[in-house]
């Protein structure tokens, strides 16, 4: 053992004499992270994001990327004889003839579709809790296009068997692409090598698929992780937690060991799933055929909504130049998601404008503290659902029994009027916490206890509350709308850009007129030295002075609570 460990000090020695890691490693080995059960959504991402590198390259080495047609003479006997492609044919051979083939293949499908879940579950996380804000804009940007890039080759993959589910697929993606404008015909004559379905498509696919997108995620990942790393890890609102500090434990030995065993367990639940989960037996849909359409298709849940768009849009065409425009098909398959996504990759800098927030921010909101953009997530989260579930309307119709028109304008009138329905709803909840709040810190919490007064009125004991759970209820700054400046100087001159000043004012006071403000210090020496107020309570509430010494504020809007101590 002692010369293994000999061996193994000297080719350390050997490398840090060149490069001087030790340097770099006595700096960074200590680096802390905060624990959080939602941080460990980016972990599964990231760990799904491994299972699919390793199972990939094992079922690199027995796919066969050609479309030209052979007989089958494989082990599925209901296949034999049957003419079909390369690809296809060498698709039944991995999960027939090649030992733990389907496995992999199971394991392969199962990972990526929980790598596009995490990588949108954690997005969400994200902008619900404003971890998008300055100095993480870059990494939203990046997480955003990685999960562009996640469902691009989720498609392609889905696409390379090609049996007959997943040709149907690719005969949407090209009227899709015949829907552009003057260049859909020479994209889909590019894609397919000639005209549909050619004989380059899955050979041109699986470049897509095993080289240049997992290239372009690998280097997308290192990126966003060294930025997480130089930047810090951001945290929970918490007695000790500022912008300018992170509480967590140290990189090495505990998250190491931490990560080190999620990473086994998010492995071994894959694998349990696609052990005992079958899923894309590809083999019942044969294979790909234009002249057929397997009833009942779902593509994979992530382009769902895709599928949906297409099913509620009218049918609608118009012809410029001669040119026959289908305005069914490019509004739902390029312009409808362009014009949602965009704003939403845009946010974090249409926001910092509206508020005029322009700070570093380590510590996270928590998502009542922030309505508007809470109601703008769930009607977001809406919007896609309703398109989600549209994408399955004949399913809808059959189990229900009624007809599919009934179905296709129910989501028609849903999609418009449901996600604004939600913003409200949303918004009102979470104005309605924020008041539960503020009554907790200035009076406490309901104890449950009725007492009665000598005037014989009931009222209930409100007990205080720890210095530590009315810190995390007032954490956050008071929240003002951008205020408009004067239409002219002290010398008569126009304010510049007067009108963008005017919107910028209108769209902040619509984010901030409603916030209900955490209490002042005078509202909670109030409330202290009267008992909380109206009797509720027995006076022993936490003092302002008691809650930190406080980090400082804009002038009018200092709190004795939502103030950091300092460490």
């Amino acid at each position: 053992m002692s010369a293994v460990v000999n061996g193994a000090g000297k080719v350390v020695d050997f490398v840090d004499q060149r490069i001087t890691a030790s340097n770099w490693l006595k700096r960074n080995i200590r680096k802390a992270f905060p624990d959080h059960w939602s941080f460990l959504l980016g972990e599964i991402a990231l760990f799904s994001f491994i299972v699919l590198l390793l199972s990939g390259t094992f079922l690199a080495f027995w796919f066969k990327p050609s479309m030209t047609e052979v007989m089958y003479e494989g082990a599925y006997t209901n296949l034999r004889g049957i003419h079909m492609s390369e690809a296809f044919s060498s698709t039944l051979d991995l999960s027939f003839e090649v030992r733990g083939g389907l496995l992999m293949r199971q394991v392969h499908h199962w990972a990526a579709l929980l790598f596009v879940a995490a990588m949108s579950v954690h997005m969400l996380r994200i902008f619900f809790t404003g971890a998008f804000r300055k100095p993480r804009e870059l990494n939203w940007l990046i997480g955003a296009t990685m999960l562009f890039l996640g469902i691009v080759n989720g498609f392609t993959g889905y696409s390379l068997p090609d049996d007959l589910l997943s040709g149907t697929g690719m005969r949407i993606i090209e009227g899709g692409m015949l829907a552009i404008p003057f260049i859909g015909a020479a994209l889909s004559s590019f894609l397919f090598g000639g005209e549909y379905p050619g004989d380059d498509a899955i050979s041109r696919l699986y470049i897509l698929h095993v080289l240049l997108v997992p290239g372009l995620l690998l280097a997308l990942v290192t990126l966003h992780l060294m930025i997480l790393w130089y930047q810090k890890h951001t945290h929970w609102a918490g007695p000790g937690r500022t912008d300018r500090n992170v509480i967590g434990y140290p990189f090495f030995p505990i998250y190491v060991a931490k990560s080190g065993g999620f990473f086994f367990v998010v492995f071994g639940v894959i694998t349990l799933i696609s052990a005992t989960i079958q899923i894309n037996p590809v083999w019942l849909w044969g294979p790909y055929d234009p002249s057929r359409v397997s009833a009942g298709t779902q593509p994979d849940w992530y382009v769902g909504f895709l599928d949906g768009a297409l099913r509620v849009m009218p049918a609608w065409e118009i012809n410029i130049f001669g040119q026959p425009l289908s305005l069914g098909v490019l509004i739902a398959a390029l312009v409808l998601p362009g014009l949602v996504l965009t704003p939403l990759i845009l946010y974090p800098w249409l926001e910092q404008w509206v508020t005029g927030d322009w700070r570093e921010h380590h510590v996270l909101d928590r998502p009542r503290n922030q309505p508007v953009r809470t109601g703008i997530g769930v009607a977001f989260i809406t919007f896609y659902v309703l398109l989600w579930i549209a994408g399955g309307n004949d399913f809808v119709a059959t189990i229900f029994d009624i007809p599919i028109n009934w179905v296709i304008w129910f989501m028609r009138i849903a999609v418009i009027v449901l996600p604004p329905v939600m913003y409200f709803v949303t918004k009102r909840i979470c104005l309605g916490l924020q008041r539960r709040d503020r009554e907790k810190v200035l009076h406490g919490r309901e104890s449950g206890v009725i007492m009665v007064s000598p005037d014989g009125e009931y009222s209930e004991l409100h007990a205080p509350l720890s210095q530590e759970a009315a810190y995390e209820l007032a954490a956050h700054r008071r929240q003002t709308p951008v205020q408009l400046d004067p239409e002219t100087d002290e010398n008569g001159i126009p304010a510049p850009r007067r009108r963008v000043e005017k919107v910028r004012a209108r769209l902040s006071s619509f984010y901030f007129g409603d916030v209900v403000q955490k209490p002042t210090v005078h509202e909670l020496e109030a409330a202290h030295h009267d008992g909380h107020g109206d009797g509720h309570g027995d006076g022993h509430g936490p003092a302002p002075a008691a809650l930190g010494r406080g980090e400082p504020e804009p002038p009018g809007e200092q709190s004795g609570i939502g103030t950091a101590p300092q460490p």
